[in-house]
């Protein structure tokens, strides 16, 4: 009996993430079409010659359209173009406000210029000896660390999710002293919070140089054999002094 529990548990964890992922796929498909195939002519749509409704097809259509607006706005014509549109919304006052802000966010999300999440890190938040996790977003000069000049201690921008939905949470400038850094990358915390926990990433050996010889292992200390090392900047969790 406990065998065939174990088999069954083996072959949920299987399937349930690929049901789980098909579903949201599909479902995507089928928001996607429902939104851009009352749009195409009837002539240019497959549903009209085929006797059962073809799934994606919208969704080819609205990535084609995208493509095309890309390679439109690339040029001088379609630039002026969405200038135009842009001057028309930055005159009404509600909506350029909502466009200006959506439009930012794309264009730091998508963008390769590095301006996206950094680093994971900690806090002590809510109270002492309570650490919460952050994304560490910005350290640009802003009015804010004008404002709040820390004499060489910088305010970094940081955002907390919140746990199980990482994409709500709360944006914090905290000093850059009082930031623990992490060396797992954005997405290990992020299934780190989606989890609420359970899936925890690895802890990677790091390999050193000891004596000519190369050590590998999560306790391996760069600093031996080294000479004498740079005192580190970021303070650790254990390196905390007690208040």
């Amino acid at each position: 009996m406990t065998r065939l529990r174990n088999y069954f548990l083996t072959g949920f964890i299987v399937c349930a993430p690929l049901a789980i992922t098909a579903y949201i796929a599909w479902s995507f498909i089928g928001w996607v079409d429902s939104w851009v195939k009352p749009y195409i002519p009837a002539r240019y749509s497959p549903d009209t010659y085929l006797p059962f409704p073809v799934p994606g097809f919208g969704l080819i259509v609205a990535l084609v359209l995208i493509t095309l607006i890309g390679f439109m706005t690339a040029n001088i014509v379609g630039r002026a173009i969405v200038n135009f549109g842009e001057r028309l919304l930055g005159r009404m006052p509600l909506v350029r406000g909502i466009y200006g802000s959506l439009k930012q966010i794309f264009q730091t999300v998508l963008s390769n210029k590095g301006d996206m999440f950094r680093q994971v890190g900690l806090v002590e938040y809510p109270r002492k000896g309570v650490w919460s996790l952050v994304f560490v977003a910005s350290e640009k000069e802003t009015e804010i660390n004008q404002k709040l000049d820390q004499e060489g201690d910088p305010l970094v921008a940081v955002f907390m999710p919140c746990t199980p939905n990482p994409t709500t949470g709360f944006l914090m400038y905290v000093l850059k002293s009082d930031i623990v850094l992490l060396d797992m990358t954005i997405e290990d915390g992020a299934k780190l919070i989606v989890s609420a926990g359970l899936v925890a990433p690895e802890v990677k050996a790091k390999m050193v140089t000891l004596n000519g010889e190369r050590i590998e292992g999560p306790l391996a200390n760069p600093s031996v054999g080294a000479g004498p090392q740079p005192a580190r900047s970021n303070r650790t969790a254990s390196s905390r002094p007690n208040k």
